[in-house]
């Protein structure tokens, strides 16, 4: 019997190990939609966004702190540090982005979600994921800086901009 040593990432070569990460975020973001399809099914729409606000509550803390620590941000790390931990998120890796900043305002725009698409192409309704999004970025940014404040300006089920799937707009107080 061959023994699987621990070191097979060390042997990956730097484009093998980005398309891991890519696969890795994929499988996040496809076991966090699992759970949450089975408790949609089983319970409905406000149950499973019920259990979906307390994950996102305790994970995007765990989340931020990691990456915070990772890239060795300040305890304050303002709207720069913000904006790079983002980059880091799982999301930044299979969604597609911007980050605009201007003084001290960040806006995040998911110009292309997955989640919604799956939904879409799976014939279902849109997650209605604002209540649960409100708790996700603005712990995640309060974790980063704890003088953010954290807007939804669109995400369904309040969707005023059609051209992206969400923006959150953060501002140093």
């Amino acid at each position: 019997m061959d023994v699987i040593e621990k070191s097979e990432l060390a042997k990956l070569s730097r484009d093998d190990l980005l398309r891991l990460i890519a696969i890795y975020s994929k499988n996040w973001l496809a076991m966090d939609g699992v759970w949450f399809q089975s408790v949609e099914r089983r319970l409905g729409m406000d149950e499973a966004m019920l259990h979906d606000a307390e994950a996102w509550r305790r994970f995007t803390v765990i989340e931020a702190t990691r990456i915070k620590e990772f890239l060795g941000l300040p305890e304050q790390a303002g709207v720069e540090g913000l904006a790079r931990a983002l980059q880091l998120r799982f999301y930044a890796n299979i969604n597609e982005d911007r980050i605009e900043v201007e003084g001290n305002t960040l806006v995040y725009t998911a110009v292309d979600c997955r989640v919604q698409t799956a939904r879409k192409r799976k014939g279902m309704p849109f997650h209605p994921c604002k209540s649960v999004g409100l708790i996700e970025y603005t712990l995640f940014a309060q974790t980063i800086d704890d003088r953010f404040t954290c807007v939804c300006e669109s995400c369904h089920p309040d969707v005023t901009d059609p051209t992206c799937a969400c923006r959150w707009r953060f501002s140093l107080v």
